[in-house]
């Protein structure tokens, strides 16, 4: 068998030789979605084992030393993560008791602006109103009521989109009829009817802009709208002390100890390379799925996966700074997250110009400094910093200097503290995680209606078509985010189909 004698950087006992050993469920993919799913067919008492392709463990959600300076790590996708502290599989597993520290900036995001102006997205929802001036009372009335009842927004944000969510009923209606009156007028043209000044819509907009696509659409408008009130509400937008790997180091701990493995170095991708398993779940991508099954889908879903479209793309550019950013607002300097991009207007015509083929002059940009609440992250003085540039699909273009600029448009004297650097382009995302089919991080066009028919229209969208074989990654629903939610929803099936396992496992320690 393909890869089989492959040497696993985990090798857990029972799998003695370094290869691939009998089990009842495969797992094709380390990322969050993978090993959510692994974890909860562990907990059912099955045998699981996990296929990796890359020498490391995670997928998006990794934290390497990248060589840039001694002891300094990096994010490799996942940085900051709102959405694990919200994810009701996350709340299930209890990552605080698995020795997880979500650390929590008082900002939980910052758009700076021209002029030495900032919106900034306190973890207080009345502080920031406060700051927002004429338009605190419109950021209150669109973002308030989302926050307040942050567990009933994330039911409707997250759910698999062919249910009605566990819990929602009755008490929830208010809040989802709210969301989605919100996600309409912010999604279209009417989205300049709510706001007075320049700074609120720019705060929001830069959280939209985490979907790369253009703006307003639906989808970017229901991206910022459950990731601004997530903003304000229990953990707001965390970072993990020690970075993202920590997650994936309390979900692996979790599996090994009921009997599960992963297996890395063991790349799939003929169905030939699979292990016999009664059930297997691949946390990829509809493309990976069709290359390594083929023929043996019927040829309907097989079409239809075909069909599924991915989006435009992120570069990545990791820094080494020998102090803090010198934003010229120091407040963005206590943001775990800011997005640079400038005004409304700006962030419109850069997304546009990457739609359209094109790299903006100056693109959106998602920025993160750890060391913001982690000063675990310092090391001899150095410090790292993570940053993704909007590109189109496919680019091979080093954003370096366009990078740079942007951040010192706004932060004068950026380029005294850089010490060292990186860039991954567009084109060599998919390098150190295949999912990113050519720099897309979201693992597919984040359009309204591929956010809900996703990977297709089929009424269940975990199942592939094989019995047996199922889909989990970011390409199902709820789709991105390091959430887990997508494994958690198609292993709940699976049990059910594949072993008649009706009654989901406990996830608590």
């Amino acid at each position: 068998m393909t890869g089989a004698r492959r040497v696993p950087v985990h090798r857990p006992p029972g799998c003695l030789d370094g290869g691939v050993t009998r089990a009842e469920v495969v797992v094709v993919g380390s990322g969050p979605n993978g090993l959510a799913a692994a974890v909860t067919c562990a907990r059912a008492g099955l045998r699981v084992q996990v296929l990796e392709a890359q020498p490391t463990i995670g997928g998006g959600a990794r934290t390497l030393d990248l060589g840039l300076a001694d002891g300094i790590v990096h994010d490799i996708c996942s940085a900051v993560h709102p959405m694990a502290w919200a994810s009701p599989f996350f709340a299930q597993f209890d990552l605080a008791a698995r020795g997880v520290e979500l650390l929590m900036p008082d900002v939980s995001f910052a758009q700076p602006l021209p002029g030495g102006r900032a919106g900034i997205a306190y973890r207080s929802l009345e502080r920031t109103v406060e700051g927002l001036g004429v338009d605190g009372g419109a950021w209150h009335s669109l973002v308030g009521r989302l926050s307040e009842h942050h567990e009933q927004t994330v039911a409707v944000a997250l759910g698999d989109k062919r249910s009605i969510p566990a819990g929602l009923l009755p008490r929830g209606v208010g809040t989802a009829a709210a969301f989605g009156a919100a996600v309409l007028e912010q999604g279209t043209r009417a989205w300049d009817r709510r706001f007075v000044d320049d700074v609120a819509p720019a705060l929001l907009t830069g959280v939209g802009a985490h979907s790369i696509s253009t703006l307003p659409s639906l989808a970017a408008a229901g991206t910022a709208l459950l990731l601004a009130s997530l903003g304000h509400a229990g953990a707001g937008w965390p970072i993990p002390r020690g970075g993202s790997g920590a997650l994936t180091a309390a979900l692996v701990a979790d599996l090994e100890a009921h009997g599960g493995e992963v297996i890395t170095g063991y790349r799939v991708t003929t169905f030939e390379d699979l292990p016999p398993a009664h059930v297997t779940l691949f946390d990829t991508t509809p493309r990976t799925l069709v290359g390594v099954l083929g023929d043996r889908l019927p040829p309907r879903h097989r079409r239809r996966l075909e069909d599924f479209r991915y989006g435009n793309a992120a570069a990545k550019v990791d820094f080494v700074l020998s102090g803090p950013v010198p934003w010229a607002v120091p407040d963005v300097g206590r943001a775990g997250t800011v997005h640079v991009g400038g005004t409304r207007a700006e962030m419109v015509h850069a997304e546009a110009e990457v739609a359209a083929g094109r790299h903006a002059e100056r693109p959106m940009m998602l920025v993160s400094d750890p060391s913001v609440v982690d000063d675990t992250r310092v090391v001899g003085g150095l410090r790292p910093l993570w940053t993704y540039a909007h590109v189109p699909a496919g680019s091979d273009v080093d954003v370096t200097e366009a990078v740079t600029a942007h951040i010192e448009r706004f932060a004068p004297g950026f380029r005294d503290v850089v010490v060292a650097s990186r860039c991954v382009p567009a084109a060599h995302m998919s390098e150190h995680n295949e999912n990113y089919v050519g720099g897309d991080i979201s693992a597919g066009a984040a359009t309204m209606w591929q956010m809900i028919a996703r990977p297709t229209s089929a009424w269940e969208p975990y199942w592939t078509g094989r019995d047996g074989v199922y889909l989990c990654s970011a390409s199902t629903p709820p789709g991105p985010g390091v959430h887990g939610l997508g494994g958690w929803y198609a292993a709940t099936r699976a049990l059910r189909e594949g072993f008649g396992i009706t009654q989901a496992p406990s996830l608590a320690p």
